[in-house]
């Protein structure tokens, strides 16, 4: 995977894993022409308390989850590949973005082009993350619209500033850039949270509603497992 040019990475605790996140990621997947898409579950996710799951359970969900989106891939024949990175459920320690950031600019080298994707709430949530301001010079970011997330009127100013030095106007100009672009994507607006659909599994009279928004393979496994009952 050395010599792929344009790789997107979307991280999460993936807890569990949703159609939302299968969205966003096809979304991406076929504006940029990704190469490759890595999954990358967070292994100890230190902001979120309520992370029920272990991390090694959530891998197996994460790697099923991929098998719906690799299919999903091959019937829209999008031809970016999908693949599982366990980087941080094998790192110990807190799980920071800026390290696994580093981590994969090192493996790809200076060349690629790295898009970090996430929904606009992660966005807004970006100022709270260790060394945040450095990402960007090892990344570009991808940024999908929420509906109950506004991008121009709820931003930090710290975020709102690094928003103004750094937005592109188009995906076509992120493209061109390694790292250091931020583009915002208004026409897809997922509202789906894995909070909301853990809630919902617990409730019998919700459990339905909630299976509906997870890939089946994953499903699957909750099922087998009895997870989040």
């Amino acid at each position: 995977m050395g010599s792929l040019k344009k790789i997107g990475v979307l991280g999460g605790t993936f807890d569990p894993p949703h159609l939302g996140h299968l969205k966003l990621a096809t979304h991406f997947a076929k504006l940029f022409k990704l190469d490759a898409l890595l999954l990358i579950p967070s292994g100890h996710p230190w902001q979120k308390e309520n992370v029920i799951t272990s991390a090694s359970v959530r891998l197996r969900l994460t790697e099923a989850a991929a098998i719906d989106l690799a299919r999903a891939f091959l019937y829209l024949q999008i031809p970016t590949r999908v693949g599982i990175d366990q980087i941080e459920v094998d790192r110990p320690g807190p799980s920071y973005a800026i390290d696994t950031a580093k981590e994969l600019r090192q493996r790809f080298g200076a060349q690629a082009n790295l898009i970090w994707l996430m929904g606009a709430d992660a966005f807004t949530n970006l100022p709270t993350w260790k060394h945040w301001q450095g990402l960007l010079s090892l990344m570009n970011f991808a940024v999908a619209s929420r509906p109950e997330h506004s991008l121009h009127t709820e931003l930090p100013p710290a975020l709102a500033e690094l928003l103004a030095q750094h937005q592109c106007q188009s995906a076509g100009e992120l493209e061109n850039h390694a790292c250091g672009e931020i583009f915002i994507d208004e026409t897809l607006a997922v509202d789906v949270s894995s909070t909301a659909l853990r809630e919902q599994l617990q409730n019998p009279s919700t459990y339905d509603l909630a299976t509906a928004s997870i890939p089946s393979h994953a499903l699957e496994i909750i099922t087998n497992l009895g997870l989040y009952r």
